[in-house]
C-alpha cells in the first residue's frame, strides 16, 4: 500500500515546465497533485481543496508566494497547512524572509526533485504524527497552553495563530522545560534536518515565536553558543 495515497498537494508556480515536472514526479510517488500557474486561480481554489501540503514559488506576477502564504495563514481552515517555498533567491536573508512570512521550508532553484520529495515526505510525516498522538496532549507553563488535540496555542485564554513548524518547536521546548536544546538537536527533532543545514533557520523561528508570545517572550531563554530552553514564568 502506498503511504502517500490520499495525500493532496497543491502546487503554484508561474512556470508551466516546473509545475509539469513536479506534478509528474510527485504523482509517481502516490501523491494527488493539483498544479496552478496563475496565483489568482490558486487563491480561488485553495480554501475549498484543503490540501495536506502546499508548494509555492516565491516570485510570481499578481500575487507572489509570500503574499499567498499570508493569505493561507490567515484562513482558519487551512492556516496550519505545511508550506514549502521555491525560489531562485538563495541568500540567507532571502531564506530568513521566507520563513518569517510563515513558510515551513525553503528550497532554492535550481533544486533536486528528489530532495523536494524528501522534504515533502518529511513535513507530511511530522504533521501526521502530531495528529495521531493521544496522550500528553496538553502542556501549560504560566498563561501559555499548548493543546495538541486541538493543535492550538492559547495565551491568557486568547488563541494565537502559529504555523505547524512553530507549534512543534514550541511544544518540544515546553515538553523539555529547563533542559537546553541545541540548535542542531532542534533541527533534527523539529525539521528532521541533518546538522549541516543552516542553523539560522532555528533562530528565525524562535524570533517569530517570541513575537507571538508577547508578554511571555521570556519563556524561551537563549543559551549563548548552544541553543534555547523553556523556563518557568
Amino acid at each position: 500500500m502506498n503511504e502517500h495515497k490520499g495525500s493532496q498537494i497543491l502546487l503554484c508556480d508561474d512556470e508551466p515546465d516546473v509545475t509539469e515536472l513536479l506534478k509528474y514526479s510527485l504523482e509517481l510517488k502516490g501523491f494527488s497533485v493539483q498544479a496552478f500557474n496563475k496565483p489568482i486561480e490558486f487563491v480561488s481554489r485553495v480554501r475549498d481543496l484543503t490540501p495536506d501540503l502546499i508548494i509555492l514559488d516565491v516570485m510570481m506576477p499578481d500575487l507572489d508566494g509570500m503574499q499567498l502564504c499570508q493569505i493561507i495563514r490567515s484562513d482558519p481552515r487551512i492556516k496550519l497547512t505545511p508550506i514549502i517555498f521555491l525560489s531562485a533567491k538563495s541568500e540567507v536573508e532571502d531564506r530568513v524572509k521566507g520563513l518569517e512570512h510563515g513558510a515551513d521550508d525553503y528550497l532554492t532553484k535550481p533544486f533536486s526533485t528528489e530532495e523536494l520529495i524528501l522534504r515533502v515526505e518529511g513535513l507530511l510525516r511530522r504533521t501526521k504524527l502530531s495528529d495521531v498522538k493521544t496522550n500528553d496532549l496538553r502542556i501549560q507553563i504560566g498563561g501559555i497552553i499548548i493543546d495538541e488535540t486541538l493543535h492550538e496555542l492559547t495565551i491568557d485564554s486568547s488563541h494565537i495563530s502559529v504555523t505547524a513548524t512553530e507549534f512543534r518547536l514550541l511544544k518540544l521546548l515546553m515538553e523539555r522545560k529547563g533542559r537546553v536544546q541545541s540548535r542542531e538537536h532542534l533541527l533534527a527533532s523539529v525539521w528532521n534536518y541533518d546538522t549541516d543545514i543552516e542553523t539560522r533557520t532555528v533562530d528565525t523561528h524562535i524570533r517569530r515565536l517570541r513575537e507571538k508570545l508577547g508578554p511571555y517572550a521570556h519563556l524561551i531563554e537563549t543559551v549563548r553558543g548552544v541553543g534555547y530552553r523553556a523556563v518557568s514564568i
